[in-house]
């Protein structure tokens, strides 16, 4: 007789939602949707067939659908390259969201828990070597890895854009000279809070401050998803992550359902 062990599959949803009214970016760029209810959308059935009536159809109902307006960069995405910089990889021209490898968006997932750091803090390769020393984890390539802020918690308030630290230059090459190339966060952007990079352009000048996360693009290209959600709920590791982004002809970025599958003997 075969015994046959099956393993217990978690699938916890790492993306907020598409809605109106909830504050995820800034005004004009939020999302805009408009419902159509099946009372409603008769209209939009009718001329399919000529000469039908709204009674002849079973309870006078048509469809419920939807038009929604989006930035793709609008609810949880993913950036390519080419949102970064014109290049990447020291000037080959940057891939598109259509030509991200599909084995870059299905990996072991890291967590990387930066909660307490202060809002607007900018996270060094030291900050990244000792949580993955706190958590006693050793990179490896194509390893997705994910930071977890206090802006997560801030979803859908004023605050939510301003909050939490974001990563640098510095860390965030730490990581794609390890391997990595998909890297996210459940914060509005990868690189620490405008408001904040703000002020210290102010006070210095210095342009390079400006998006610096990003930009290590230029250097090793590399994706990351931003808008994430339930960050903190995540083991440090001993997780995948799923997040194939929408198929847009030369995008810069795309909507995806981010997924962490945890799967126990």
């Amino acid at each position: 007789m075969t015994n046959l062990k099956t393993s217990k599959r978690t699938l916890i949803d790492l993306s907020i939602y598409l809605e109106n009214d909830v504050i995820s970016d800034p005004p004009g760029a939020r999302p805009e949707i408009n419902y159509l209810n099946h009372q409603d959308s008769f209209s939009t059935l009718e001329p399919f067939f000529p000469g039908l009536q709204k009674d002849d159809m079973p309870d006078g109902e048509a469809w419920a659908i939807e038009t929604v307006k989006l930035s793709t960069h609008s609810g949880t995405h993913l950036d390519a390259p080419y949102h970064f910089h014109s290049t990447m990889n020291e000037g080959e021209r940057s891939i598109t969201i259509d030509e991200v490898p599909l084995e870059w968006c299905l990996q072991d997932g890291v967590k990387l828990d930066f909660r307490h750091f202060a809002d607007g803090y900018v996270v060094t390769a030291e900050d990244v070597e000792n949580e993955l020393k706190r958590i006693d984890y050793e990179l490896k390539p194509l390893d997705i890895v994910v930071i977890n802020t206090s802006a997560g918690k801030q979803y859908g308030n004023d605050n939510y854009m301003s909050t939490g630290c974001g990563m640098g230059l510095e860390s965030t090459m730490y990581l794609l000279e390890r391997g990595v190339r998909l890297t996210g966060t459940d914060g509005w952007s990868w690189d620490a809070p405008f408001v904040h990079t703000k002020e210290k352009y102010a006070e210095t000048g210095d342009a390079s401050l400006i998006w610096e996360g990003h930009k290590a693009g230029r250097q090793i290209g590399y994706c990351h998803l931003e808008k994430l959600h339930n960050l903190e709920v995540l083991p440090p590791s001993g997780f995948m992550i799923s997040c194939f982004p929408h198929k847009i002809r030369a995008a810069s970025a795309g909507w995806t359902r981010a997924v962490a599958i945890i799967t126990e003997d």
